[in-house]
């Protein structure tokens, strides 16, 4: 059984309480950033938005960069679901790349704060790094199934290629939406697509 991402955080089980002062903290953390960047983001002033007090919010998060992670995680896992069966390979892998490089689209600075944050050496970034991308594997694996001669070789080459474009948009180089359409169309040419 699956645990609701509202009941979960990094490494531990949520009251509906605990929930809900984390859902506050990401909100807020995603206001700040937005309005201010990731540069004026801290803890404390997340604590101070959200109505917690800053001890609070030093239980849940770390450092500013785990609590982005944290955002990006959330994000990730509501907003790219399983590939759809009934489609062909290619077209569930473009869903996925499609879900994946959108997540943070049209929101600024987040995308931006988001490569900092994962890119960091902070532990808990590091765990949550590691979670998305497993995650992101999964949904590849399941959207390239043994539809293909050498899924796990399709499989690492295409986690290459989304790492590759989230970087680059998050340093502001292409859009998420522009990242997204590249990274389809490079996994088109990638698996042989007409």
């Amino acid at each position: 059984m699956t645990t609701p991402l509202e009941t979960e955080s990094t490494r531990r089980r949520l009251t509906p309480q605990q929930a809900e002062k984390i859902a506050k903290m990401t909100d807020a953390a995603v206001e700040i950033v937005l309005a201010d960047g990731f540069d004026k983001l801290s803890v404390r002033d997340v604590a101070k938005r959200a109505g917690v007090a800053p001890a609070t919010a030093y239980t849940y998060f770390s450092s500013k960069g785990h609590l982005v992670a944290e955002v990006f995680w959330r994000r990730l896992a509501v907003g790219v679901p399983e590939p759809d069966s009934s489609l062909p390979v290619f077209e569930r892998v473009a869903q996925v790349l499609r879900g994946v490089s959108m997540v943070v689209a049209g929101e600024g600075q987040l995308g931006g704060a988001v490569t900092v944050a994962l890119l960091s050496d902070d532990p808990e970034s590091q765990h949550l790094r590691l979670r998305i991308g497993g995650f992101i594997h999964d949904r590849l694996a399941g959207a390239v199934g043994d539809d293909v001669d050498d899924p796990q070789g399709l499989i690492d080459a295409l986690q290459m290629l989304y790492a590759g474009g989230l970087v680059t948009a998050g340093m502001g180089h292409l859009t998420y939406e522009a990242t997204s359409e590249r990274l389809v169309a490079a996994a088109k040419l990638l698996m042989g697509q007409p």
